[in-house]
């Protein structure tokens, strides 16, 4: 019997209102017969994770950014705004469709497994995508525009038109000038004029529009073969969504703050010149990170009742989301408050945005004097003996700032309410949290993220500290930017592991007397100590917890590894007999067994928690095969 109910009756009598598993969709199974080369939601293999979810008993699924990635860059967090990745497209439901031939995916699944597929396979699987794709326009093409599908795509492609069109047009000049980034298309030793196709400068707008609609005219046939993917990907999403919600799952979108290449291209007008959006010195990254992503321009932002150029193409992007998720990961949501900007074009990158500023919060810094007429922050709630990346930087605000800072949050929660969407947001606050976002933050009762494996067990403050969590807050033992659990705990010492069992033993053993000798033991049994490190996620305050999926299973090798370009990241993935691996880590004490977890956070609650729940614990221990050790 499945324990997906009891493990759902466990966490709602621990007061956990969500339980997601993390993926995102290059690490998901294919059975073999679909395999491209890279994971997707939408294969049957994908369906099968779901159908194991469910009967564990998560309440849903927290996937990562779905826009198309440039070649050379499979990091999800650099995509497409309202594109899809087109490797993400399940191919099976092409032939049942009778647009793609079984051998053409016989082929294909073929030479994926020549390669091998325990890791994603970014430029095979695109090679795959790009002769799939061929053919199933080939397709469309003889059964013509008055076809059933033909109307179908016409209709999609008038609907869609507003982001279709230009990355469409954006991929098919990539290609003709050769170069993926757009800065560099040049004719003779000038900017070549496709650079400004849709911003041009001030006096060339008809010129723009002219060359704009030969540009369009000379690439139908590549923008059309592109929308007939799209147009099938956006209806393999739904089918997903229908998937899920009869499990009793629910799916949460990834907005990325990055802006990629072809969203920047198309709608430059919308960005700050000058200035690119980075990650300032932290715990997290000490010497910073230059993200060279665009930022919304401020001057066209507008406010809440009439918002402007810059907000309503963040509302649309927000439109799309909540049209195909019931919840929203924010990705960096500093940067939709207060912003970490530095000077674009600099030699040193890395020098620039360590000597960057926060956008809203610099009213008269000598070395950024262009960003005082951005401020909300005065200069007099400063605390200039703080670096001014330091969340104590502003010191205070009052109301009208403090809505200032609110905009683009005040936007995307009326923008939920709209649409229906009642679900927290997931907000990745870190080890950061300026005085502004924290402001917005608790202007709309919202949480940050509480990594556990990265807790200062020397610091009782730590924000990393499951006891320091507020209920609002999202719990995690890693994300997919940090190791997995099980790679961490393999490298503490002996010292380590003691100083991790004496400190969670204050979190799960409520008998004083006893949590020494259980110290003891936990230390010196790694699979346990992993599995009560894990189990702290459900005895504290916080009400929402997420499991990577790395974690879930037991991995040893890193997902991402942040700051380092390697074909090895966005790369780990699940095997298509992935049923069958969990049980076989399961039995290996390296997979995590929730019942097992949930039974240690159960009797953490104490002697009052077991008399309002009479059993539930030992119900639980039965469901994992036994009591913990």
């Amino acid at each position: 019997m499945s324990a997906g109910p009891l493990v759902r009756d466990a966490l709602r009598a621990l007061g956990i209102d969500q339980l997601l598993l993390g993926i995102h969709d290059a690490a998901f199974p294919s059975l073999p017969g679909e395999e491209t080369g890279r994971g997707s939601p939408y294969t049957e293999g994908g369906g099968r994770l779901l159908a194991l979810a469910a009967q564990l008993g998560f309440t849903g699924l927290q996937l990562g950014p779905q826009g198309a990635t440039g070649e050379g860059n499979p990091s999800p967090y650099d995509g497409t705004l309202f594109s899809r990745n087109p490797l993400s497209l399940a191919l099976a439901p092409l032939v049942e469709e009778g647009l793609l031939s079984p051998a053409t995916l016989v082929e294909i699944a073929a030479g994926a497994a020549a390669r091998g597929t325990d890791r994603a396979d970014p430029r095979g699987a695109a090679r795959a995508a790009a002769r799939a794709l061929a053919e199933v326009d080939a397709v469309r093409l003889r059964r013509g525009p008055g076809s059933p599908l033909g109307r179908r795509l016409a209709a999609f492609r008038a609907a869609a038109a507003e982001w279709l069109e230009p990355d469409a047009l954006c991929a098919a000049l990539q290609a003709r000038h050769g170069e993926a980034d757009w800065r560099r298309w040049r004719e003779g030793s000038k900017d070549h004029p496709d650079q400004f196709l849709y911003a041009p400068p001030p006096g060339g707008e008809e010129e723009a529009t002219c060359r704009r609609a030969r540009r369009l005219a000379e690439e139908e046939g590549a923008s059309a073969r592109d929308a007939h993917g799209q147009h099938r990907h956006h209806q393999q999403h739904p089918a997903f969504v229908a998937r899920t919600h009869p499990l009793g799952l629910v799916l949460y979108a990834d907005l990325q703050v990055g802006i990629s290449e072809v969203d920047a291209w198309s709608r430059r007008a919308l960005f700050l010149p000058g200035y690119r959006m980075g990650a300032p010195p932290s715990r997290t990254n000490p010497e910073g990170q230059p993200w060279n992503y665009p930022v919304l321009d401020p001057e066209q932002l507008g406010t809440l009742e009439s918002p402007g150029p810059s907000a309503r193409f963040f509302r649309r992007r927000l439109a799309k989301a909540f049209a195909e998720f019931d919840g929203l990961r924010l990705d960096h949501p500093h940067g939709l408050v207060c912003p970490w900007v530095y000077r674009a074009g600099e030699p040193d990158p890395l020098a620039a945005v360590q000597g960057g500023a926060r956008l809203f919060d610099s009213p008269d810094l000598p070395d950024h004097p262009g960003l005082a007429r951005f401020a909300i922050a005065r200069p007099e709630q400063l605390d200039r003996s703080r670096p001014r990346y330091d969340d104590a930087w502003v010191r205070d605000l009052d109301p009208e700032q403090e809505a200032r800072y609110a905009l683009l949050f005040d936007l995307l929660l009326a923008e939920a309410r709209a649409a229906g969407r009642t679900l927290p947001l997931a907000c990745e606050v870190l080890s950061t949290l300026p005085l502004p976002l924290a402001r917005v933050l608790a202007r709309h009762r919202l949480g940050r993220f509480r990594v556990s494996q990265k807790a200062d067990l020397d610091r009782p403050e730590d924000v990393y500290r499951g006891e320091n969590a507020a209920p609002e807050d999202w719990i995690m033992v890693g994300t997919h930017d940090t190791p997995p659990l099980r790679q961490v705990a393999e490298r503490w010492t002996d010292s380590d592991r003691r100083r991790q069992a004496d400190y969670l033993a204050t979190r799960l053993i409520p008998e004083a007397a006893e949590r020494d000798n259980w110290a003891a033991r936990t230390a010196a049994d790694l699979p346990s100590l992993v599995e009560a490190k894990l189990a702290e996620l459900f005895a504290g305050p916080a009400r929402h917890v997420i499991v990577y999926f790395t974690d879930l299973f037991g991995e040893t090798e890193s997902y991402n590894v942040p700051g380092t370009v390697s074909d090895a990241n966005w790369s780990l993935r699940l095997p298509s007999d992935v049923e069958d691996h969990y049980r076989a880590r399961l039995a290996s004490r390296r997979a995590a067994d929730l019942p097992r977890l949930l039974a240690l956070a159960c009797r953490a609650r104490g002697a009052a928690f077991a008399r309002t729940h009479p059993g539930l614990a030992e119900r639980l221990d039965e469901a994992a095969g036994g009591p913990p050790q």
